[in-house]
């Protein structure tokens, strides 16, 4: 499990921490004296003192008081009422939860305090510039990173985002508290802010009562941009071109971004029905309503910033023009107008008199009138006002701030006077013909009425002269055409008819970023470059980073369920079944429609309604092209055939789509990247693609549609449940190293798509340890990582831990590429982990799918089944309705082990590999591995961080209780085995103990023990009870909080 602090542990001032930590633990003990009572204090204080000292004891080595300690506060716990158990779980977990928010705090803290951070771009431009590398070599090789970090939807956050928000502004009051100028009265004021905040978080409640939707998830995802990356992104490319300038002498180029964004979230529909091709449009719509939004608010803050009146000759022509076109358009809007407004009361009848209900709002919302399924979209009012409070604003967001789309109009813009009338405009608009219809749609969605007289209270009268103010005559038509793309946005999103002129809007980035670098240079040419390297500046890099859609959207489904579509047509056309076919006939028969021009799909084709969202995905993906999505990523890819497959479905919906249109479809095809993700389908990556670029027309249609350049991923979570955590890591390794060599040899450049979880059993760890951690030739410059549930809030959360987390990904792929890892000095090194791998796999199988109580031991130890009423995910937490483990999703698999404290998912197997080959007389050969291979170091200290948190007695009192008699020895015998691993771990590293080296983790850890050992024995005590009693949702109540409570304390979920 990869805890948040991982990273950054060795970063922790402790006194300042234990400093906070006090503090917030004190403001929340005189909470709860008002709360719950003295009497129910001194129990709670009670349980802390006894699980303290038996902690104590433990780290003195005296076992048998600890153990005594251990049973007597489980007995003292196993005799609470259910609402002592609630009240105690509940007091448990905020305390860890404000123990975590103390360690967000002195993240930011270390960051602000350090003059050379270790690992930021200062230190390692430095470092590199040292060595081989040349300035021009740094400088070249920055300016060409693409990295991109996608955020998905896998469900790891536990915490609502109600109370996610509440956590961002206690970091907020801890960090004013640092100011050294507070005056006592300003310090008495911050502290009753604080017991606020804390009463506020111990008054809500901490369940979700509701599973989210797929929108609801990609709502939180776009508030991530909002709440924090917005803020992060300009600031980390401003540190990076100055320290590059510093060491090259040359800042970064203004539209040159080494990092972008991709998101999951609303367009991964492996495993869930929920995303359908309908949720994937709208997602998109709102993204760049999103993006549209922000920028208005950002020139409306440039608009007043840039109020001089010398500008550039191109600059001042622009405004002029600008001015001249407005005032013509004003009479000519005024003369139609008129013209119209008679002309209809001659022939047409009167406009409705209203829009039907919900017009106001996207398509993905609930409306009882039209039988919607999806959530009404709110934004959280409050929570942007503390977020946006250091631009000395509150501004309150809503999704449509356009109060006129809710008020009823007549065509002349009177009021109705009565129901008759009302009636009566309702029969006249019954008899509209379309093309009517539209244009007065159209003009409905243009309306000003309402507005207008508002808006002139708020901006003054734009200059006539273009002498005068032109950077805001310039801005005030890029604001006037931004509003113009959002309200056609809000129209796309209530799936009305839509008419804009294509130079009424932006539709790509190239064209907001125009006039914004036209302002630029004239800034520049004028003297006034401080000016343009500003908010300016940064909002261009808004641009460069974002684009038109803040993340652009990946899509994602399982292979077999494409290999089932093109089994609905070929059915239809008298083909055959092309599943039963094999792969020759299938490579053959794709290749041949690819290359034809004629679509496959015939338009009167009925088919299964599963069938049909396939096709209406693809649809979808036409419609939006390649300026919206991203790639078209296949899941349990093992064959050529999969990635052609995807390749037609794809051109025979762009080809249906154009020809509805009479134009081309919109931006490119999308990236089209096959996800190998079990171990057998990783051993034959390389053949694969080897196979894919051997066909002549997919090699051709790579070079001439994506610049000569695969993309492949490699699914981290599937291939270790499949066989383990260290098989796995072995296995990627070699994957890449496939794949890479593959590529080269076609002249192909690749980038690999690393889809890593959180917690180290999923793949997780600390960013910069994985990525130098890849095999030489993988990292070249390129690379694409995922960043899922709780990491996303973790890492980037706050802007300042953004910025860090930017700074990491930044220095250390660069380092990846300028100096690669070295591969292993000798094929002796390869051999051994090759037998480390096959011991390892063969072990961790036996136990996990070949043990017949396994799977019965699994369910009576660990709270999997209860796992699901979380409700944090609109996925189910199976791929198919079976029992078995093999089809059991990574995360509850993780999740589940995480609970219990035995983390055996990224451990097991290990130590049977690793004693196998000691044992043969290798234990020199692998400390000298340790020492000089970073793959193999990597995947030891990660072994060890996840064994320093790991804890044998927690788990055996969850067999104890929880477990039948006759699987109680499976138990013994698994932490036997974890003993073991812990045994031969510290015999390669050379350590003594566990986490030596990171004590600072190891610290941290120790600190939440006594309050996290408690909710692990009332979470025992509560599943005991709530298998009696199935039925009762109190005590499913109380798990689900003794469940974000382990969260907490383990920073982690799965």
């Amino acid at each position: 499990m990869a805890d948040t602090t991982d990273d950054i542990a060795e970063e922790i001032s402790f006194q300042s921490f234990e400093d906070d930590c006090k503090l917030l633990g004190s403001l929340l003990n005189e909470i709860l004296q008002r709360e719950v009572g003295n009497e129910f204090m001194e129990k709670i204080e009670r349980t802390r003192v006894l699980a303290q000292s038996a902690c104590n004891m433990r780290t003195a080595g005296i076992v048998d008081t600890a153990e005594m300690l251990e049973k007597q506060l489980a007995s003292e716990i196993s005799k609470m009422t259910l609402e002592e158990a609630i009240t105690l779980a509940r007091a448990f977990s905020h305390y860890l939860n404000l123990m975590g928010i103390a360690e967000t705090h002195h993240r930011v803290r270390k960051q602000r305090s350090s003059e050379l951070l270790l690992r930021s771009c200062d230190d390692v431009f430095n470092k590199l510039l040292q060595g081989s590398v040349s300035s021009d070599e740094l400088y070249d090789a920055v300016c060409k990173q693409e990295v991109e970090i996608v955020l998905t939807a896998h469900p790891t956050q536990i915490n609502r985002r109600t109370l996610q928000y509440k956590h961002i502004r206690i970091v907020h009051l801890l960090e004013y508290n640092d100011r050294p100028d507070l005056s006592p009265e300003d310090r008495e004021m911050l502290i009753e802010d604080l017991v606020r905040e804390i009463t506020a978080i111990w008054q809500t409640d901490e369940l979700r009562r509701h599973q989210p939707t797929a929108v609801d998830e990609a709502r939180a995802g776009l508030n991530i941009v909002e709440q924090s990356l917005w803020k992060a992104v300009p600031h980390y490319l401003r540190r990076v071109s100055n320290t590059l300038k510093k060491h090259t002498g040359k800042p970064l180029p203004l539209t040159c971004t080494p990092i972008k964004f991709g998101s999951w979230m609303g367009g991964d529909r492996d495993g869930n029905p929920n995303v359908t091709a309908k949720v994937t449009k709208d997602v998109s719509l709102l993204s760049r309503w999103m993006a549209t939004d922000l920028y208005i608010r950002e020139i409306d803050s440039l608009r007043f910033e840039l109020s001089m009146n010398q500008c550039s000759d191109r600059l001042s022509r622009l405004a002029h023009d600008i001015l001249e076109q407005e005032n013509s358009s004003d009479d000519r809007h005024e003369s139609w107008n008129q013209s119209l407004i008679r002309s209809q009361s001659k022939q047409l009848a009167p406009f409705p008199t209203q829009l039907p209900a919900g017009a106001d709002l996207p398509a993905c919302t609930e409306c009882n009138d039209d039988g919607s399924h999806y959530p009404r979209l709110e934004v959280p009012v409050t929570d942007y006002r503390l977020l946006n409070r250091q631009d000395g604003l509150s501004r309150s967001t809503s999704l449509f701030r356009d109060s006129s789309l809710n008020t009823k109009i007549l065509a002349n813009g009177s009021s109705p006077t009565s129901s008759a009338s009302q009636a009566a405009a309702a029969s006249r608009s019954a008899s509209f013909n379309s093309s009517q219809l539209v244009a007065q749609r159209k003009l409905y969605a243009e309306s000003q009425i309402g507005r207008s007289s508002f808006q002139k209270l708020l901006e003054p009268r734009p200059p006539q002269r273009p002498s005068i103010a032109p950077y805001r005559i310039v801005l005030g038509h890029v604001k006037e055409k931004l509003m113009k793309t959002r309200r056609r946005l809000e129209v796309l999103l209530e799936d009305l008819p839509c008419d804009h002129e294509p130079w009424d809007y932006y539709e790509t980035s190239d064209q907001l970023l125009e006039p914004l670098l036209l302002c630029y240079e004239s800034l520049q040419s004028c003297g006034s470059g401080l000016l343009a390297d500003g908010r300016l500046a940064d909002l261009i890099r808004r641009v460069a980073t974002f684009g038109m859609v803040l993340m652009k959207l990946d899509l994602r489904q399982e292979s077999g369920r494409h290999a089932e579509t093109l089994d609905a047509i070929t059915g239809y056309l008298d083909m055959g079944t092309y599943s039963e076919w094999d792969e020759e006939k299938k490579l053959e028969f794709l290749t041949r429609e690819l290359k034809g021009k004629r679509p496959l799909v015939p338009p009167s084709i009925e088919v299964a309604s599963d069938i049909q969202e396939v096709l209406d995905t693809f649809r979808v993906s036409a419609e939006l092209g390649s300026d919206s999505l991203g790639a078209y990523v296949i899941s349990m890819a093992s064959n050529a055939s999969d990635v052609l497959a995807v390749e037609l479905l794809q051109k025979d919906a762009r080809l249906a789509v154009s020809g509805e249109l009479g134009r081309p479809c919109p931006g490119g095809t999308l990236r089209v990247v096959p996800l190998f993700e079990t171990v057998k389908d990783l051993r034959g990556a390389g053949s694969v693609i080897r196979k894919l670029l051997s066909i002549d027309w997919y090699r051709e249609h790579i070079i001439k549609n994506h610049n000569g350049h695969q993309e492949v991923m490699v699914g981290y979570s599937d291939s270790g449940k499949d066989a383990g955590r260290f098989t796995a890591a072995w296995e990627l390794y070699k994957a890449q190293e496939d794949v890479v060599t593959v590529c080269n040899e076609f002249g192909i450049k690749v980038t690999l798509f690393h889809g890593r979880g959180g917690s180290i059993g999923r793949g997780g760890g600390p960013t910069y340890l994985a990525i130098q951690s890849q095999p030489p030739g993988s990292v070249m410059g390129s690379l694409r990582s995922t960043e899922q549930g709780e990491m996303v809030q973790a890492k980037f959360g706050l802007p300042q831990t953004a910025v860090r987390q930017l700074d990491i990904y930044t220095t250390a792929v660069l380092l990846a590429t300028l100096q690669p890892p070295q591969p292993p000095r000798e094929e002796k090194w390869r051999n051994l982990m090759e037998e480390i791998s096959n011991i390892s796999c063969q072990n961790y199988r036996s136990i996990v799918y070949e043990n017949p109580e396994f799977l019965a031991y699994f369910h009576e130890a660990t709270p999997q089944a209860e796992l699901g009423f979380l409700n944090i995910g609109s996925r189910p937490t199976r791929r198919k309705a079976t029992k078995g483990i093999g089809h059991l999703r990574a995360i509850p698999w993780v999740f589940a082990w995480t609970q219990t404290r035995f983390v055996l998912p990224a451990w097991l197997g290990v130590g049977a590999g690793l004693k196998g080959v000691c044992d043969k007389g290798h234990i020199e050969d692998l400390q000298t591995i340790y020492k000089e291979w970073p793959f193999f170091q990597c995947a030891m200290d990660l072994i060890e961080m996840v064994l320093g948190k790991a804890d044998t007695p927690i788990a055996k009192h969850y067999d104890e209780v929880l477990v039948s008699e006759n699987r109680r020895e499976l138990g013994s015998d698994l932490r036997k085995e974890l003993l073991n691993t812990e045994k031969y771990v510290l015999v390669v590293s050379g350590h003594d103990k566990l986490s030596e080296n990171n004590k600072s983790l190891r610290r941290l850890i120790e600190s939440r023990l006594p309050y996290l050992n408690p909710i692990n024995m009332l979470q025992v005590e509560i599943l005991k009870r709530l298998r009696c009693d199935a039925n009762n949702k109190k005590l499913r109540d109380a798990l689900l909080i003794t469940i974000n409570g382990i969260a907490a304390g383990m920073r982690n979920t799965g």
